[in-house]
């Protein structure tokens, strides 16, 4: 009988649950978005019951639409929203506080006041990151400090942090499993990534209980069971990889040098590095690629915290358009005689500035501005944005900035911000067939630990072109846009 593949893609404004036939053809999907809640400037949660009932009711809508049951599944993969953060009752496994999202700038001024004190060289050189409130760490302190009762609560063994992987498989398989992958350890600022493991050094700078922390395994392993009464089956879960991971591997982006960018909420470019993990010099992050069978390979990462975001923002905040894909053909009728640029800091800004206290700004405005001029301006941003974070790679990696990009995510549907991204990088850039790479990478954890995938090298060849965007833009015309950006980001900046 044929094994199902479930992929389970938890994101940051939806849960999605995808089953994957053996030939990789996606049979069944549940989607279902949920809210997004702002409690002060620059902060955002989720409900983490509103983020569990949209998994679960995902998961059966996906088995439903493949008209299968979960004993049909070989093997659950799962994909998550990294560095958001949670912290719940071992007992009742209940979160003492909603999850503080990865866009959340609330640890802003904690921040800071390490960096004064001299604290990120250590923090880089053994986590590959910054000091920057996107990552878990400092999350982690902010609840222990500011939830009644959760410090000591936490000294005593009586709750449990993770990532959201950690969150849904310790209510998959009923607190049975307390663990994450190497991936999501990896963006805590609490994990050595090149000793791979949690480092006491960091637990005691952020005043973090080591009794707090997952079991850390590699990307395609045991995790764990699911308990038989949620979906009518058990399931194994064996492939769990943080969302930009999943999808440099569902992209296949497994030989060094090899490139892609992602364009969901935020925008997050990756490098594969191979065993080389390169220190960068040009405030681009260091991270864990992927783990398999216990060899870690690195990657360069470009962090973009705005992107798709944006458009939701023009949808949802300025009600321009009623869909998201109207923006790009929105912005195919703006004024080409107007420049005007958007600079989407609404969280600060990510690679390769780390500004968190910058804010959102539009430049260039008339009185003939319109519609379509704001939507072109968020679309190009995404694109000037993803040329900042591969002029870094460049400089860290060599020649990275003319490999061919190969991109996914729901923003690459847009032919025309293809075209714009092409132009501006001044390199090709390819769309995949199957454009659900991230949900793809998971479904190819999970299907190749079960044996019934092909392994690495068939799994590569099985990558399948859509259509390949090549530059048109002569020099001249990039240069003044390249220079006109430049100067919208020099008066946004804070630092």
């Amino acid at each position: 009988m044929t094994k199902y593949i479930l992929a389970i893609d938890q994101g940051t404004t939806s849960s999605r649950a995808m089953v994957f036939a053996q030939d990789r053809s996606i049979a069944g999907v549940g989607q279902k978005e949920f809210a997004q809640i702002f409690p002060q400037d620059g902060w955002v949660e989720h409900d983490p019951e509103e983020i569990w009932e949209s998994v679960v009711w995902a998961v059966k809508t996906a088995l439903s639409e493949a008209r299968i049951t979960a004993g049909d599944v070989a093997a659950i993969g799962i994909t998550n929203q990294r560095e958001t953060t949670l912290i719940w009752d071992r007992q009742t496994g209940k979160a003492i506080h909603n999850a503080i999202v990865w866009q959340d700038r609330r640890t802003a001024a904690y921040c800071a006041k390490l960096k004064q004190d001299g604290h990120e060289a250590l923090v880089t050189d053994k986590t590959g990151l910054l000091l920057d409130p996107y990552f878990s760490g400092t999350k982690i302190k902010w609840l222990l400090d500011n939830v009644k009762g959760a410090r000591q609560r936490a000294e005593a063994g009586e709750l449990a942090f993770g990532t959201i992987d950690s969150f849904l498989i310790w209510r998959l398989t009923g607190g049975a499993s307390h663990v994450t992958d190497a991936t999501n350890a990896g963006r805590t600022l609490l994990f050595d990534i090149a000793a791979n493991g949690w480092d006491e050094q960091l637990l005691a700078l952020f005043t973090v209980p080591a009794a707090l922390l997952p079991e850390v395994k590699d990307c395609a392993a045991d995790f764990g069971t699911t308990e038989a009464s949620l979906f009518g089956a058990a399931m194994p879960i064996l492939g769990v990889a943080g969302d930009q991971h999943a999808a440099s591997i569902g992209q296949a982006c497994f030989e060094p040098g090899m490139l892609k960018s992602t364009y969901g909420t935020g925008c997050f470019a990756l490098l594969n590095t191979g065993t080389d993990m390169v220190r960068s010099k040009n405030r681009l992050l260091t991270t864990i690629a992927y783990r398999l069978d216990g060899q870690t390979i690195y990657a360069l990462e470009g962090s973009i915290f705005i992107a798709g975001a944006a458009v939701q923002w023009i949808r949802d905040g300025l009600k321009l358009v009623k869909h998201a894909s109207e923006t790009g053909p929105l912005a195919r009728t703006a004024d080409p005689s107007q420049n005007v640029y958007m600079v989407p800091a609404f969280v600060g800004l990510g690679a390769p500035w780390w500004d968190a206290d910058a804010r959102g700004a539009i430049y260039g405005l008339t009185r003939n501005s319109g519609p379509a001029e704001i939507a072109k301006a968020a679309l190009e941003a995404v694109c000037y944005q993803t040329r900042d974070l591969l002029e870094a790679m460049r400089k860290d990696w060599g020649e990275s900035g003319k490999t061919v990009l190969r991109v996914d995510g729901g923003m690459v549907a847009s032919d025309w911000t293809m075209q714009f991204l092409a132009d501006i990088l001044d390199a090709p850039v390819d769309r995949p067939k199957i454009l659900e790479t991230t949900a793809l990478g998971a479904a190819w954890l999970a299907g190749s630990k079960a044996g019934v995938w092909p392994g690495m090298a068939e799994f590569s060849q099985s990558w399948a072109l859509d259509q390949r965007f090549t530059p048109e833009m002569d020099a001249a015309t990039r240069d003044a846009k390249i220079k006109g950006w430049d100067d919208a980001v020099r008066r946004t900046l804070t630092v």
